[in-house]
């Protein structure tokens, strides 16, 4: 799945990590070079495209034309309905998800801007990212059919035995892997020598475990 996702803020990087952890192709725009300087080398997987994402022009070479899914997550309601409306009608992207940043806007979130997901703020990333492309899942268990692999969201409480541990300590199941690490609501990129604290959650990509296995793992 190609997946373009507008906006380089925290939201749309965790999305970047797990999407691309979960081998779709993703490209992470943002406006603030900064900010997309800051990122080089911290998402592996992900292209990285400065520039504004409300142009056409950017859309196009950030690859609209062949992307399956579009999310604008940026903090600004105008710019994610401007990208929804060029997504949907210039590039004819077949779903395209923007985030509501304030709920008195919620009501423009709709076809008419090119938007089929409205997405609030407050909404947890593994629903978000549900909810973004289409994939659903009974058990809050995010599965992407077209990469065929889970994304199993768990948090470390301050009685899990894996607090203080380094995150290379921790066993595992079989084909299971670490997509990021989000610490005081940031997205920390998980080294194998980083030590765990409470009050970490974590979003693994696994083709075989169970939640529970891995809930196992570092409870």
């Amino acid at each position: 799945m190609n997946v373009l996702i507008a906006g380089a803020g925290r939201l749309g990087t965790q999305i970047a990590q797990v999407l691309s952890t979960a081998r779709n192709e993703v490209t992470l725009i943002d406006s603030d070079d900064d900010r997309v300087a800051e990122l080089q080398g911290r998402l592996p997987g992900v292209l990285l495209v400065g520039g504004d994402a409300c142009e056409p022009a950017l859309l196009e070479h950030a690859g609209a034309l062949t992307t399956d899914v579009v999310i604008a997550t940026t903090g600004d309601d105008e710019d994610n309905l401007v990208i929804s409306l060029l997504a949907k009608r210039q590039f004819s992207v077949p779903r395209v998800a923007a985030r509501v940043n304030d709920a008195d806007n919620a009501w423009l979130f709709d076809a008419r801007w090119g938007v089929d997901v409205s997405v609030p703020a407050a909404t947890p990333l593994i629903s978000l990212i549900e909810e973004a492309t289409g994939a659903t899942d009974t058990v809050a268990l995010l599965r992407l059919g077209k990469a065929g692999v889970d994304v199993i969201e768990t948090a470390i409480t301050p009685r899990s035995r894996a607090v203080g541990r380094a995150l290379g300590e921790v066993g595992l199941p079989e084909g299971t892997v670490v997509a990021t690490i989000v610490r005081d609501g940031q997205p920390t990129v998980p080294d194998p020598a980083i030590r765990l604290r409470a009050g970490d959650e974590l979003l693994l990509v696994s083709h075989s475990a169970t939640e529970q296995e891995i809930h196992a793992a570092f409870q």
